[in-house]
């Protein structure tokens, strides 16, 4: 795993995942052991549970950075209302797909570029 955070009702996660385990896979065990650990450490609160769906992005090594830092201040882009909509959305039967480009280099590119994915 790369990086982990969230807010309130969602949690980010960046991870690195081998070619040989299907994505769906990998979320369902990710999902399966958090709810384990929660709610035995809990266990006098109401159990906590996840929703049926998620959302994934793929992406390519040279942003992997960016990603990383968006997700380690999920709680300061909230707070801040910075955020980048298609990260955050529910795409609940979507699918977007970015438009082939030549990739940026910078992080402002990244972030703009990010933004334009509505």
């Amino acid at each position: 795993m790369r990086a982990l955070d969230g807010y309130l009702d969602h949690v980010h996660m960046v991870a690195s995942i081998p070619h040989k385990i299907a994505v769906s896979k990998f979320v369902e065990q990710v999902k399966a052991v958090a709810w384990v650990r929660y709610n035995q450490a809990n266990p006098h609160i109401e159990p906590f549970y996840w929703q049926e769906e998620f959302g994934v992005f793929s992406f390519d090594r040279k942003r992997l950075p960016n990603f990383v830092a968006y997700v380690q201040r999920q709680k300061a882009h909230h707070a801040q209302n910075n955020l980048i909509p298609v990260l955050e959305r529910d795409l609940v039967g979507e699918i977007i797909r970015e438009p082939p480009s030549i990739y940026s280099e910078t992080d402002v590119d990244w972030w703009r570029e990010m933004l334009e994915m509505e």
